[in-house]
């Protein structure tokens, strides 16, 4: 799964995939609902292969915490995110990822990164399985050689 033409814009709520670029602005489409938007340099843009979660141990890239959510909730979404009180959600998250640093990610961020992993999970863009057929068939032909 390729994360970096998935993007996050701060102001506005959502995830946004690029579908294209202007003289001076990208256009950007809403994974929900397919409208296409303009996104203007002096909006904070964040593609979502660039963000990390810090652990105790350095970081671990987003794509590695939603796919342990992936595994987690075995394909399905996250139930009322909103409605979760946060032990609830910081239990959920701890078993995605046991060694985050408790002290740097807050309820707010697991609760993003929750609703990020069931946008995406709706915009079927979450593609784990061909991923690790990918990783294996480049080990075997690695091995081959």
């Amino acid at each position: 799964m390729d994360l970096s033409k998935i993007l996050s814009i701060s102001g506005k709520t959502g995830l946004y995939k690029l579908v294209g670029e202007a003289k001076s602005n990208l256009v950007v489409e809403s994974i929900p609902d397919g409208k296409r938007t303009p996104a203007f340099p002096h909006e904070r843009i964040s593609s979502l292969q660039e963000i990390s979660i810090y652990t105790t141990n350095g970081d671990a890239p987003l794509l590695d915490v939603l796919k342990k959510i992936y595994e987690i909730q075995e394909g399905k979404t996250v139930d009322s995110v909103k409605k979760m009180d946060s032990k609830a959600i910081k239990a959920l998250f701890e078993k995605a990822l046991p060694d985050y640093d408790q002290d740097a990610v807050y309820v707010s961020d697991m609760k993003k990164v929750f609703n990020w992993y069931n946008i995406l999970l709706s915009g079927n863009l979450l593609e784990f399985i061909e991923e690790e057929q990918a990783d294996e068939t480049e080990t075997t032909a690695k091995d081959k050689a």
